[in-house]
Parts: structure tokens; C-alpha cells; sequence
């Protein structure tokens, strides 16, 4: 089957392109990217789509790298192809975000490919990945121990908006098809050498299969691919549906609960994963032994927490698994007063977490639904937030009433066993009592028709369910 013909089918099977598309089309000026350029180029009509050239200039090169962007360029401007460059000092970028050379020219490559979406209203942006490259990868993420959805390798289609028109065209069908319609497309000597782990399994390993194993190693390893992205495919479908079954997203933090857990292996780990995407948009730096730690962790007592990459806590709940970031205020000291944030406040030593936010008058908010998340007049407190334990002295005014009362006298009125009057957490703003956690709050601080902002305590710890604490 012609080359054209593979790529249209390959377009058609994935549903790459809408009618009236505009495309971003990643040009290096290599000949993979040539030959997508120039295969888009003549099938866009068929297509009905528009198609803009977009061209990185990593400057690792000297006058290599600016031959390249005027080689491009030219080749647009011969066939009226819009033209977007952009010049990038990757040693200097990779220096200054802590990553690799290769890490740092694929984030400046895709950052320039989205703004320039974002530019010309573009819908897809086409890669000149081939089947090559999906054999290589494969090869590579199976020497690193990856799992199934390693083994799938480059999707065709990613979210929606990167495509891959060339993923089932070999390199040298590609460089053919180069020779033939006259493209010359530009040569990157760094890819001859065996520098980078990639072009060693390029240049080596692959050729050493070939001639001892398997001369068709390439279609073998693109067929695995497919195998097993149909299976991947069902549990991705699966692990989706239990997802939205036992996860609630929430702002900056999700929450797994506990029955997911009861899962089968195959479909936590992919709920963990999802999680993260959540907060994240990528697992990027997440490796299987984060994922089983977060298992590990269901398994401890409430209380217990995580660090992982990227700024990421884990946390224990009863069970259910919080992940968030950590802007919260650890408080590890064990006294009987602490002051607290705006945020997630985590007191260790007594296993309490404390949230606060503030919200607008025109949340609807149920004042009796939970007696341990309460709402105060933002506007009236003029101090810091504290939570402590009673002092001696301790006065408190009941909402509804005007003036002062003993908390030694609320707690006999409350029936509150003697015992246990020291171990109810009070939050006080500044020197004055606002809640008694569990029982009663301040008239003081009341939301009433006058409030503008609200300000929301919720109460977390291993007493919320044991009114005695």
C-alpha cells in the first residue's frame, strides 16, 4: 500500500481530524517531519483541514541548528505554508528547570506548540512520530519494567489534540518516500551517534535483534502494541468507571475513598494514577513504587501520611486517601495551642487536620449539616485563628445570647463528663472562644444578613465520630 494511503488510513481509524481543522504541524526538519509536512500538505484538501508549520530552534547546533529553521522556513514559503519559529537555548533551559537536555527540548517544544495553538485557534497539533520510534519506545520502557499501558507506547491520538499521523510508517519507507518526491530534508548527526539511550537502542539494539532474532522486529513490536491496547483499553474503561465511583475532586486535593481499595490491583493502580492526573495533568516522575506506597499506606492507621514528588501529600483518613498539596501548615510541636493558616493545618502529635477557606455570601452553605464544619463573619475577626484546650477562667458567649458564660458552667449544662472537658479543642480568634469543636459556636461571630464573607472551619480526627472525644 502506498505511503499516502497508510497515512490516510491511519488518520481514519483514529478519527484524527474534524472537517475545517487547523493543524499544527511540528517540523524539525528531519525527514519524519519533512515527510509529515509534506504528506499533510497534499492530502489536506481530502481532508478538509489547514495545516501551520511550527519550528523549535534549540541552538545546540551553532550554524547547524539556524540552517535548519532557514531550511524550514524555505520549504514553507515554496508552498504557502504558514510558518511559526521559535529560538530556545536548551543548555541553558535545562540548566535552569533541573532537567536533561532531551527532557528540556521536548517542554520547550510542546510550550511553543501550545502557544502558538492558542495563536491561530489551532485544534490539533501533528507529530512525526513513526513506527520506529513506537518500536523503540517499547523496547526502552520494557527494560525500565513498565506495565501494560507502557507496553501500548505512543498513542496515536493524545488527549484529543496531538496526533501522529506517521505511527505506522517505518523510517525507511519515510526516507524513501524523501528520496522520491526530492524533499533533501536536514540531518541531525547527533542522532548517528550512540550519546543518548534512545538512539543507542536505535543504532545497536535493534540492529542486533534483526540480524540474531527476528529481521522483522520493528512490525513484531508495533503488533504487541496494538495487542495489548486493546486489553489496556478495557481497563482504562473500568478503572474510569470506578473513578467516578469512589473519588470526589475537590479543589487542589482529591480524595480516594476506602471500598476502592478493595479492588483488584489492575484497577487501584490506575485509579491512584487518575488521581494524580487530576491534580497534576500528567504521572510525570510517578513510578509504580509511589503508586504501591499509597496502597501501602490504605493499610496503616488513620493519621499516617506521604510525601511524593511535585509537591504532592498523601494522607490517611480513616481509611480513605487524601492527595493534595502540600500547602498546608504542619504543626509538629506538642503543646496545647496552636495557630492556624488559611489551608490544610495538620497537627501531628494529636492526629487532627484542620481546613480552613473562606467563601462568598453566595455559597450555600447548610449551617446544621455537620457538627464539626462551622461558619463564622469573616469581617468580624480582627485576630489570628488558634486552636487550644481550655484555660482557667475561660468565658464563652452561646449563640443567642448576649453576654458572657462560664465554659466550666456550659460544659456542666452540656453534661460533659469531667474527664473529658480538657480534651475538646476549642478555636479561638485571638483570646475569645468562637467554637467549642463539636458542640456550640459563638454569638459573636455568627454569619447573619450582613455578612459579605464566610470563613469555613472543618474538623477532622479520630474523635469526630466519638462525641467525647
Amino acid at each position: 500500500m502506498p505511503l499516502l494511503d497508510k497515512v490516510l488510513k491511519t488518520i481514519h481509524e483514529n478519527s484524527m481530524f474534524s472537517v475545517n481543522d487547523k493543524v499544527i504541524v511540528a517540523v524539525s526538519g528531519g525527514p519524519d517531519s519533512m515527510c509529515l509536512l509534506h504528506v499533510l500538505n497534499r492530502i489536506k484538501d481530502k481532508l478538509n483541514i489547514k495545516i501551520i508549520a511550527a519550528h523549535v530552534n534549540h541552538c545546540l547546533r551553532g550554524n547547524e541548528s539556524d540552517e535548519d529553521e532557514v531550511y524550514v522556513k524555505e520549504f514553507c514559503s515554496k508552498l504557502n505554508i504558514d510558518f511559526y519559529s521559535t529560538r530556545v537555548d536548551i543548555n541553558r533551559f535545562s540548566k535552569e528547570k533541573g532537567l536533561s537536555s532531551e527532557m528540556a527540548g521536548r517542554a520547550a517544544r510542546y510550550e511553543f506548540f501550545e502557544n502558538i495553538k492558542s495563536k491561530v485557534g489551532a485544534q490539533k497539533i501533528a507529530i512525526a512520530h513513526n513506527a520506529n520510534d513506537q518500536a523503540e519506545t517499547i523496547l526502552m520502557r520494557i527494560m525500565r519494567g513498565t506495565g501494560i499501558a507502557g507496553i501500548v507506547g505512543i498513542k496515536p491520538v493524545r488527549d484529543k489534540i496531538f496526533v501522529r499521523p506517521l505511527i505506522k510508517i517505518g523510517r525507511e519507507e519515510i526516507e524513501s518516500y524523501c528520496k522520491k518526491e526530492h524533499i533533501n530534508p536536514r540531518i541531525d548527526n547527533t542522532n548517528l551517534t550512540n550519546i543518548y539511550s534512545r538512539n543507542k537502542v536505535r543504532l545497536e539494539l535493534i540492529p542486533y535483534i534483526k540480524r540474531n532474532f527476528n529481521e522483522d522486529i520493528i512490525t513484531t513490536l508495533n503488533r504487541l502494541s496494538d495487542t495489548v491496547n486493546v486489553d489496556n483499553d478495557y481497563l482504562e474503561y473500568i478503572s474510569s468507571q470506578k473513578y467516578k465511583l469512589f473519588c470526589d475532586e475537590k479543589k487542589d486535593e482529591i480524595i480516594i475513598h476506602k471500598e476502592a481499595f478493595l479492588e483488584h490491583k489492575a484497577i487501584i493502580t490506575r485509579i491512584i494514577r487518575k488521581s494524580i492526573c487530576y491534580l497534576l495533568n500528567n504521572t510525570y516522575n510517578f513510578e509504580k513504587k509511589h503508586i504501591l506506597d499509597i496502597i501501602n499506606l490504605q493499610l496503616h492507621k488513620t493519621g499516617t501520611n506521604l510525601d511524593l514528588p511535585k509537591n504532592i501529600k498523601v494522607y490517611n483518613n480513616y481509611g480513605d486517601i487524601s492527595i493534595y498539596f502540600k500547602n498546608e501548615k504542619i504543626i509538629n510541636k506538642d503543646n496545647n495551642e496552636y495557630e492556624l493558616f488559611t489551608g490544610k493545618n495538620i497537627i501531628q502529635s494529636k492526629k487532627i487536620i484542620i481546613t480552613i477557606k473562606t467563601l462568598s455570601k453566595n455559597n450555600r452553605v447548610n449551617f446544621k449539616e455537620n457538627n464539626f464544619i462551622k461558619y463564622f463573619d469573616y469581617y468580624k475577626i480582627k485576630d489570628k485563628i488558634i486552636l487550644r484546650y481550655r484555660k482557667k477562667g475561660d468565658k464563652f458567649i452561646p449563640i443567642g445570647m448576649s453576654g458572657n458564660k462560664k465554659l466550666k458552667d456550659m460544659f456542666i449544662d452540656m453534661k460533659i463528663e469531667k474527664s473529658l472537658r480538657d480534651k475538646i479543642p476549642l478555636i479561638c480568634f485571638g483570646s475569645e472562644i468562637a467554637w467549642i469543636v463539636g458542640y456550640r459556636v459563638s454569638d459573636k461571630f455568627k454569619v447573619d444578613e450582613n455578612t459579605i464573607k464566610i470563613l469555613e472551619i472543618k474538623f477532622e480526627s479520630e474523635a469526630n465520630n466519638d462525641r467525647r472525644y
